[in-house]
């Protein structure tokens, strides 16, 4: 197991290297690097100074060299760069706070796809063909086509202004003496639930889908045969197999979190990566836009790595074939 482990460390900082890379190269070769910018904003610069300025900055050297800087200046000096939108703020002092907030709305997201979805994939498998099977079905089409921006203009259409149950927008009340949890709950409904639901619509499908698959296995039937209880046929059986396949839709969801999270926070301007990472985007902020999505990539490869390792833990034969 160990040596499993450490190899899909190795592995994955690899891959993260070349990411890395690839992720620069592209950002390097889009329009508007921030030389360009100051001079849109300063048409009276001069070429001097834009010549002076890009050799300060690395801009008239090849890409390769400019990227192992820029990894230089990451890992060992810690220098993210600059906001150009905030004013000159230092990326990590930018973001530092949004991660928190991104995380928590995407873990309290997780959970609850995770407890919805899983017990009733597993109880539309055992009643397949019947009305809850169908609405199931149904249910989980519906959630899955449903535009997360179209989910939550309408969440913020009926529940915050029409029934006035919730905040439309924000992450704490305006008023001091009302923060608190249940301040902070109030404002996290509308988007964890907005987030949620194309998640449980697609874990209940592949849910279904691997659990009907394992109770029409031969072992399932010789198991009933032998007169066990069904729940200890499907619950210590079928259902540990069952998972084996699902673990890997629930682990790369953690990026399709965040990138949900875009759309979501940018609807309900929850300040989060996903917002930071729209800004930036749609103002041109170099640094930023580079950071935002190298966390994307990061977590990415982390959800990859996480549903490696719970693979090995659930099925052996994948980590003595690792070996």
């Amino acid at each position: 197991m160990i040596q499993y482990f450490l190899s899909r460390i190795v592995h994955t900082i690899i891959v993260l290297i070349v990411l890395s890379f690839a992720v620069y190269g592209s950002m390097a070769l889009m329009p508007g690097d921030p030389i360009e910018l100051l001079i849109t904003s300063n048409p009276r610069v001069k070429p001097e100074d834009i010549e002076r300025l890009k050799k300060i900055k690395g801009l008239d050297q090849p890409i390769p060299i400019r990227y192992v800087k820029w990894l230089k200046e990451v890992v060992v000096d810690r220098d993210l760069g600059y906001s150009r939108t905030y004013k000159g703020t230092r990326t990590w002092d930018l973001v530092k706070d949004r991660i928190p907030n991104s995380l928590k709305l995407m873990l309290a997201a997780f959970v609850i796809s995770l407890v919805v979805a899983i017990p009733i994939g597993v109880y539309s498998a055992t009643r397949q063909y019947s009305l809850f099977d169908y609405a199931t079905n149904f249910g989980a089409f519906v959630g899955i086509s449903i535009p997360s921006f179209w989910l939550g203009l309408m969440f913020i259409l009926i529940f915050a202004e029409k029934l006035q149950l919730f905040p439309a927008s924000g992450m704490e009340s305006d008023d001091p003496m009302r923060h608190g949890l249940v301040d902070s709950l109030r404002y996290m409904v509308l988007p964890v639930i907005s987030l949620s639901v194309q998640e449980i619509g697609s874990w209940v499908r592949y849910m279904r889908s691997s659990m009907l698959e394992e109770v029409n296995k031969d072992y399932i039937r010789t198991a009933q045969s032998k007169g066990l209880e069904q729940d200890t046929v499907l619950f210590k059986h079928a259902l540990k197999n069952a998972l084996i396949p699902v673990i890997t839709v629930i682990a790369i969801s953690l990026p399709a979190l965040v990138s949900g999270a875009l759309i979501t926070e940018t609807v309900f301007t929850w300040d989060g990566m996903g917002k930071l990472l729209y800004d930036s985007i749609m103002n041109s902020d170099y640094y930023v836009a580079m950071f935002s999505f190298m966390f994307l990539a990061i977590l990415t490869l982390f959800s990859n790595f996480f549903a490696d390792i719970l693979y090995a833990i659930v099925d052996p034969r994948i980590r003595y074939a690792g070996k």
